[in-house]
C-alpha cells in the first residue's frame, strides 16, 4: 500500500454539470503530454456516451442505493455457448481502479473476460461508485479532509446487490457467480453471506483477510479520498517481486494500461501532479481487518469459494489463506490455489494466464470431487 495520501480540492467529474476548462499540463514519468486545448465532458452521461473495449459489448447505467448517482456495469455476452440455462459471472474490481482496468483491459489482444466468454460466460464488470463511469460521490466534491473515507464495504455491497439484481433479472437466471479482487472481496462476501440464494460460486484473487492487531495504537484518521499517480501505481505493482527476480510487468504493458487508467477519471491530466481520484473507503477497511475488525462474516458464505493468490502477494499471505480457508466453514467446497510468481497485480502479469485458467476451471465446477 506504497501510494501516497494526498489532499486535492480540485472538482472532479460528476453526474450534475456541464465541464468546461483549459489546461496545459507537463509531462511526467508516465502519462502523456496534451496540449493546451479546451475539454467539455457530458454530465448526465448515457449508456452511448462511453466507448465500447469490444463491438459486442453493452453497457448499462442503472439506479444505484443513492438517489441520483447512477451504477455503470459493462457486460459481454458470450458468443457461442451450449450450456443452458447461460451462466453470469460478475467482476467486482478493487480500491485502485474499475472494470475496465482489470478483467476487460487486453494485453497483446487478450484479457481475462475473452477467456471467460471463450468459457461459455456472460461476463459482467461494475464500477463502484468514485470509480470509471458510475457517479461520483458528492463528497468528492469537497476537500479530502472534510468528510469520512468514502466507498466503505456496507456502501459497496449494497452497490453490488443492486448490479447482481439488475443482472439477474436481465439475464432471467436465479444465480450468478463473483470473482472479485483484493478488497474487493469484501463487499462481495458481504453481499454473498447476506444473500446466499443469489450466488453460486465465489472467486476470491488475492482476497483481504482478517489479522491480530498489531498493537494499542488506534488507525489513522484518513481522508474521504485520495489522489494516486501512475508512479505510486508503478512501484505498487513492482515492490513485491524479490531483488533480481524477472519482472513480471512489462514497462510496455504498463504504459498502455497507465494511459488508459488515466483517461478513468476525466480530471486526471488537469492536476499537478498527474493523478486519479479514488475513495479511501478501500484503504480504511483494509486497515481495520489489519486491526481484527472484518466487515463480513466468512462463516456465512455457503457458496463454493476459490481463494487464487500468487507466491509474492503481500497482501494475500499464506497466513491470510489459511485463515480465510479455516473461517470459511460452511462453504461446501474450498481451493486454495497458489500461484508461482505472482503478485497482487497477477491480473496484470506475466502469469495471468494461470490466473484465468484456475478461475474458469473453478467457475465451471471442472474441478468438482470424482
Amino acid at each position: 500500500m506504497a501510494e501516497a495520501i494526498a489532499q486535492n480540492s480540485a472538482r472532479p467529474f460528476g453526474y450534475s454539470q456541464t465541464i468546461t476548462q483549459s489546461h496545459s499540463i507537463a509531462e511526467g514519468a508516465f502519462g502523456r503530454r496534451l496540449p493546451a486545448r479546451s475539454h467539455r465532458w457530458r454530465a448526465a452521461l448515457t449508456a452511448d456516451d462511453i466507448v465500447l473495449l469490444d463491438p459486442r459489448e453493452e453497457h448499462t447505467l442503472l439506479p444505484g442505493p443513492i438517489d441520483g448517482l447512477p451504477l455503470f456495469l459493462r457486460h459481454l455476452p458470450a458468443p457461442v455457448t451450449t450450456v443452458s440455462p447461460r451462466r453470469a459471472v460478475l467482476y467486482i474490481h478493487g480500491a485502485t481502479f474499475p472494470s475496465a482496468l482489470s478483467i476487460a483491459h487486453r494485453f497483446d489482444g487478450r484479457s481475462w473476460r475473452d477467456a471467460l466468454c471463450e468459457a461459455g460466460f456472460d461476463v459482467w464488470g461494475l464500477d463502484f461508485y468514485g470509480y470509471g463511469h458510475s457517479g461520483r460521490y458528492p463528497a468528492m466534491d469537497e476537500p479530502a479532509t472534510a468528510n469520512p473515507p468514502l466507498g466503505t464495504t456496507e456502501g459497496a455491497a449494497r452497490q453490488i446487490e443492486a448490479a447482481a439484481r439488475f443482472i439477474l433479472g436481465h439475464s432471467g437466471l436465479d444465480r450468478l457467480s463473483l470473482i472479485a479482487h483484493s478488497w474487493g472481496s469484501l463487499p462481495a462476501c458481504r453481499f454473498a453471506g447476506a444473500h446466499p440464494d443469489l450466488v453460486d460460486r465465489l472467486v476470491l484473487f488475492g482476497p483481504i483477510a482478517q489479522r491480530e492487531p498489531s498493537g494499542n495504537a488506534a488507525s489513522p484518521a484518513l481522508p474521504a479520498w485520495r489522489l494516486i499517480t501512475l508512479d505510486d501505481q508503478w512501484r505498487r505493482f513492482t515492490e513485491d517481486v524479490p531483488a533480481g527476480a524477472e519482472p513480471v510487468l512489462s514497462r510496455r504493458h504498463f504504459v498502455d494500461w497507465g494511459e488508459s487508467y488515466l483517461d478513468s477519471d476525466p480530471q486526471a491530466r488537469l492536476r499537478e501532479p498527474i493523478s486519479v481520484r479514488t475513495p479511501a473507503g478501500p484503504t480504511a477497511d483494509i486497515g481495520r481487518a489489519w486491526q481484527g475488525a472484518l466487515p463480513y462474516d466468512p462463516a456465512a458464505i455457503r457458496a463454493p469459494v476459490a481463494i487464487i493468490r500468487g507466491e509474492w502477494d503481500s497482501l494475500t499471505t499464506d497466513a491470510d489463506a489459511r485463515w480465510l480457508f479455516g473461517a470459511f466453514n460452511s462453504s461446501p467446497l474450498k481451493r486454495d490455489i497458489k500461484i508461482s510468481r505472482g503478485t497482487h497485480l497477477m491480473h496484470l502479469e506475466t502469469m495471468r494466464l494461470a490466473l484465468w485458467q484456475d478461475s474458469i476451471a473453478f467457475l465451471t465446477g471442472a474441478d468438482a470431487p470424482a
